[in-house]
C-alpha cells in the first residue's frame, strides 16, 4: 500500500475505486465497505484508494472538548488498511483550513481534480464538507457534474453488523474486551516502548516489560488484569497485562506492564505489541506483597490453562 500525506503527491490512479473516512478501528463495519471496493476495483480493472484524516476531525473542530479515544493510531491503522486490501492511502491533514471547506469544493477540488475518482461508495450515514452538509442525497443529486459512479453501503448491511467505533470505545472502557474484539473482528491492540520500571515485579518473581504508548490519544482499556499475547520482532509470546496505578504500592499514576510467560530476556528499548485476548480479573488492592504475589501465582496459573485449552484448539481445527 503506498501512503500519500500531501494532495500534491498524488500519481495518476488506475479507475480509481474511492472511500472516505476516519476509519478508526477498520472494524467490521469497515471491513464491509473495504471488500466492496476490492470487489468494484477487481471488475473494474482499477486500484482502490482511501481518503482519510489525521488528525482525527474531532480533536480540530472542537480541541478542548473532543473527548476521541482512539482504536488506532496511524501507524496500526496502515497496517490493517493494507492487509484489507487498500491499494493507496491519501492522508489528508485535517486543519481548520480544510475543514472549512464545502462538500462541494471538496469533491470538485480533491475526489474529481485531485484523485480522478471512478467510483465513490461510501457508509449510508457518511456525511463530510462543512457542516457535514455533504451526503449521499447530496453526491446523487449532482452526480453527472462530477462525472463519477457513486455507491451507497445500504443501511441493512451496515446495521446488520451492529458496530460501530463507538461501541467499541464503551466496550473497552468497561473492559468488555470479548465484545470489542468480536466486533473488530480480532484482538485489540496496543503497541509502545518497553520502559524502566521499579522492578517490582522482579522481586515477586514475576518481571513485566513496561509499556510507555507514545500516541496520547489512543485508547487504554479498562483498569484490570487481561490475557494476553505478545510480539516482539518476528516471535509471539503469552502473558498477562496489568493496566492500572497499583494500588499494593501506592502506585502515582497509571502503567502498563505485561509479564510474559516463560521469558527471560531484556528486551528495554524494544517496540512491543500486546494483543488483549480477556479480561482476568479487575485491579484489587491486597494487603501486602506476599497476598499479592499469591494472586499473582493463582493468575499465572489460569494464564497457563488458558493459553494451553488456546493451542490445542487451534491444532485441532
Amino acid at each position: 500500500m503506498k501512503i500519500y500525506k500531501s494532495l500534491a503527491d498524488l500519481p495518476n490512479f488506475k479507475n480509481p475505486v474511492v472511500t472516505i473516512g476516519t476509519f478508526d478501528g477498520v472494524h467490521l463495519g469497515h471491513q464491509k465497505i473495504l471488500k466492496r471496493l476490492q470487489d468494484i476495483a477487481h471488475t473494474i480493472q482499477g486500484e482502490t484508494v482511501l481518503v482519510s484524516f489525521w488528525p482525527h476531525p474531532r480533536m480540530v473542530l472542537s480541541p478542548e472538548n473532543h473527548g476521541i479515544q482512539l482504536l488506532n493510531t496511524f501507524s496500526e491503522k496502515t497496517v490493517l488498511l493494507e492487509h484489507f486490501g487498500i491499494d493507496h492511502l491519501i492522508s489528508i491533514p485535517f486543519t481548520p483550513e480544510f475543514a472549512a471547506l464545502t462538500s462541494d469544493e471538496f469533491i470538485q477540488g480533491i475526489l474529481v481534480q485531485k484523485i480522478k475518482t471512478r467510483k465513490l461508495v461510501i457508509g449510508y450515514d457518511h456525511r463530510f464538507g462543512k457542516g457535514r452538509a455533504g451526503s449521499f442525497e447530496h453526491l446523487k443529486a449532482q452526480q453527472e457534474k462530477y462525472n463519477f459512479d457513486l455507491e451507497e453501503i445500504p443501511r441493512q448491511d451496515i446495521d446488520d453488523v451492529g458496530i460501530s467505533s463507538t461501541k467499541i470505545r464503551k466496550a473497552l472502557n468497561k473492559g468488555n474486551i470479548a465484545i470489542a474484539n468480536e466486533f473488530l473482528g480480532r484482538p485489540y491492540q496496543l503497541e509502545g516502548t518497553v520502559v524502566q520500571g521499579d522492578k517490582i515485579g522482579r522481586s515477586l518473581g514475576f518481571p513485566t516489560a513496561n509499556i510507555k504508548v507514545e500516541e496520547p490519544d489512543k485508547l487504554i482499556p479498562a483498569d484490570g488484569a487481561y490475557l494476553v499475547t505478545v510480539e516482539i520482532g518476528n516471535e509471539s509470546l503469552d502473558g498477562m497485562l496489568n493496566i492500572g496505578n497499583r494500588p499494593t504500592v501506592s502506585g502515582a499514576k497509571k502503567s502498563i506492564e505485561v509479564h510474559i510467560l516463560h521469558f527471560q530476556k531484556e528486551i528495554y528499548g524494544e517496540n512491543i505489541r500486546v494483543f488483549l485476548l480477556d479480561f482476568l480479573r479487575a485491579q484489587k488492592k491486597f494487603a501486602n506483597l506476599e497476598d499479592l504475589k499469591a494472586q499473582l501465582e493463582k493468575d499465572r496459573q489460569v494464564a497457563g490453562d488458558f493459553f494451553d485449552k488456546r493451542k490445542k484448539d487451534t491444532h485441532d481445527r
